[in-house]
């Protein structure tokens, strides 16, 4: 068995880097996740509050209880994918069940006399984003694979390439990782697995060309994603005499995050030249673990006796990044030669820091007395303003600039109602996101439409929702303009069902 090396990449050069626009979305997007009547609303609850999910809208929501509680929910998450990868399409689909959200919250009446009449206590996790993802899609393609190795390699001298007499493939990846960056170790496979080859025999040699021959490629895709990213909440909040609700919440992140994709590639003819490289299997694994925080402000105010205003401040979230990669890369000649670069090597990169923007959010609710309600919010968040750390890195400054020309402000809006009929509540929610990028081609607006029924028992209230949204986004194979995107097409539905008891 192979030995698996660790190298730690210590020199903050750009190159050494390998972030990407494409990370920058994926870490800083929320999903409508929380309980089955906070979903049923489609998440309109910034100017309610008594529900433990609408603490993740606005923190003053836990004052609004009247009695402590506790809840817990259960989500089963369908996902339906049509992809279309250079004219041809396929069709992914996954179940799973998972826990939407658990927490509670402690109500402390204050004496009769003071104008802070309650506070709370509150405590919840759910789930920010889900990462799991498992496609394979495929299509005829003009573009090759070498594109890539070639916009690597070309710059690049010939001598940092070749492996010396005393060298193996692992020792001079590891070099190159160690002490000049990703580009290199690109080119390097490039060059070692007969892709490219240099123009020149000689060790200054800087430009390159193909080893694949010009024509059409039968190309597979694979992409495989797991992991999620959750949030803690330490939740306080007070009642200023009868109209008003303030509130404070802590939260702790975290992300995981494990990416394996596998592009191969079949020269669709045969070629008569032995040297020709004519089937291509290039993988990449990526794994990330962050931990972070961020902190939410936020009032509800009484407007008279059936209206409700709110006010939510999300603070940026300061995360600290951990990331590993590894890669291989399997090609055939024409005469069925068989080559394999696989270093194994684990390039462990120098952490790092990672900013999501700050969001505002307007709510307004009416309520018909104990009959129903309805209720908005509408809030915006400048994606422009993601910025990978040390700024003082001129990869994180390149990228920060093209994040902030590719990025914009973006309103989202939920709006959600209400009726209840004895013990028995009807719900139903819509919710809108635009898209973040100026270009909506990598990332469409989305939709959703959610319903849900609630009964009172009591001390005990028993919940379930149901919600569908669809929207539309590229994926780029290898982070790279090089090659055609993967186009998808998503519907993504959840059944909830929430259980809350009174303490």
């Amino acid at each position: 068995m192979n030995k698996i090396f660790l190298i730690c990449l210590l020199v903050f050069a750009g190159n050494l880097w390998s972030q990407s626009i494409d990370d920058a979305y994926r870490y800083s997007r929320s999903e409508l996740n929380g309980t089955a009547r906070y979903i049923g609303m489609s998440g309109a609850f910034g100017a309610l509050g008594g529900d433990i999910s609408a603490i993740s809208s606005n923190p003053a929501s836990s004052a609004v209880f009247l009695n402590s509680i506790a809840t817990i929910s259960l989500k089963s998450r369908n996902k339906d994918d049509n992809l279309r990868y250079h004219g041809s399409t396929s069709y992914s689909k996954s179940d799973e069940i998972d826990l939407g959200n658990v927490g509670g919250v402690f109500v402390f009446q204050g004496s009769s006399d003071k104008k802070l009449s309650k506070f709370s206590l509150g405590l919840n996790f759910n789930t920010t984003s889900n990462f799991d993802n498992n496609f394979v899609t495929g299509g005829i393609s003009r573009q090759s694979v070498d594109a890539y190795f070639l916009q690597k390699a070309n710059g690049i001298p010939l001598d940092q390439l070749q492996l010396r007499d005393d060298e193996n493939i692992a020792d001079l990846y590891s070099f190159l990782g160690e002490n000049f960056g990703f580009d290199e170790q690109q080119a390097f496979l490039g060059y070692q697995g007969y892709v490219i080859e240099a123009n020149q025999d000689d060790p200054n040699n800087t430009e390159y060309f193909s080893l694949v021959e010009d024509g059409t490629f039968d190309q597979q895709y694979r992409y495989n994603t797991t992991g999620l990213n959750g949030k803690l909440s330490f939740n306080i909040a007070t009642q200023y005499e009868d109209w008003l609700y303030l509130g404070l919440n802590l939260n702790s992140h975290f992300i995981n995050y494990d990416k394996f994709t596998e592009i191969s590639e079949l020269h669709s003819n045969t070629s008569n030249d032995p040297n020709v490289t004519s089937r291509i299997d290039f993988g990449n694994n990526l794994r990330t673990n962050g931990d972070g925080f961020s902190f939410q402000l936020g009032a509800i105010a009484k407007a008279g006796d059936y209206v409700r205003l709110g006010y939510t401040y999300q603070s940026p979230t300061w995360f600290n990044m951990f990331e590993e990669t590894s890669q291989y890369l399997e090609t055939y000649s024409s005469a069925g030669e068989f080559v394999s670069v696989s270093p194994n090597i684990i390039n462990v990169y120098p952490e790092y820091n990672f900013q999501t923007p700050s969001t505002h959010t307007g709510s307004v609710a009416f309520l018909f007395g104990k009959n129903g309600l309805i209720s908005g919010d509408l809030s915006l968040t400048d994606y422009g303003n993601i910025q990978f750390k040390p700024k003082n890195d001129l990869f994180f400054q390149s990228l920060n600039d093209a994040i902030s020309e590719t990025m914009k402000m973006t309103p989202a809006f939920k709006v959600g109602g209400e009726y209840r009929l004895k013990a028995l509540s009807f719900r139903a929610g819509y919710r809108y996101e635009a898209s973040p990028f100026e270009n909506e081609e990598i990332r469409s607006d989305l939709n959703g439409y959610s319903a849900g029924l609630g009964y009172n028992f009591g001390s005990v209230n028993l919940d379930i929702a149901y919600e569908t949204s669809n929207y539309e986004e590229q994926i780029r194979p290898l982070n790279s303009g090089v090659l055609n995107p993967v186009s998808l097409d998503r519907d993504l539905s959840q059944f909830v069902a929430t259980l809350t008891i009174g303490l």
